[in-house]
């Protein structure tokens, strides 16, 4: 995600209302994220579809290296050849359906 500049990207509900296909257009082309402020304090944050999506694979990746690192603390671990038994145990039962 770009850095937000303060001059440009922090706007007013009332001027986002007002100018609200422009800004659209300027964060679909620039992959600039708009902070609109109500009342002068911060009220959303609006981005791209394409920096949305990256914020949620990386949060679906941090939390999927948290659960490892938990099982990996509570001992709830395969070696190497219980996982391939139980990947094969797994394939054997598709196989049969």
């Amino acid at each position: 995600m770009k850095s937000i500049k303060v001059a440009s990207d922090i706007v007013p509900v009332g001027e986002f209302k007002t100018g609200i296909a422009k800004y659209l257009k300027n964060i679909k082309e620039m992959g600039n994220t708009l902070i609109i402020t109500q009342n002068g304090r911060p009220a959303g944050v609006l981005l791209s579809p394409f920096e949305y999506d990256k914020l949620v694979d990386r949060k679906l990746f941090i939390d999927s290296v948290n659960r490892g690192l938990a099982d990996v603390e509570s001992g709830n671990i395969y070696t190497t050849k219980e996982l391939k038994d139980e990947l094969r145990k797994r394939r054997a039962k598709r196989k049969t359906k």
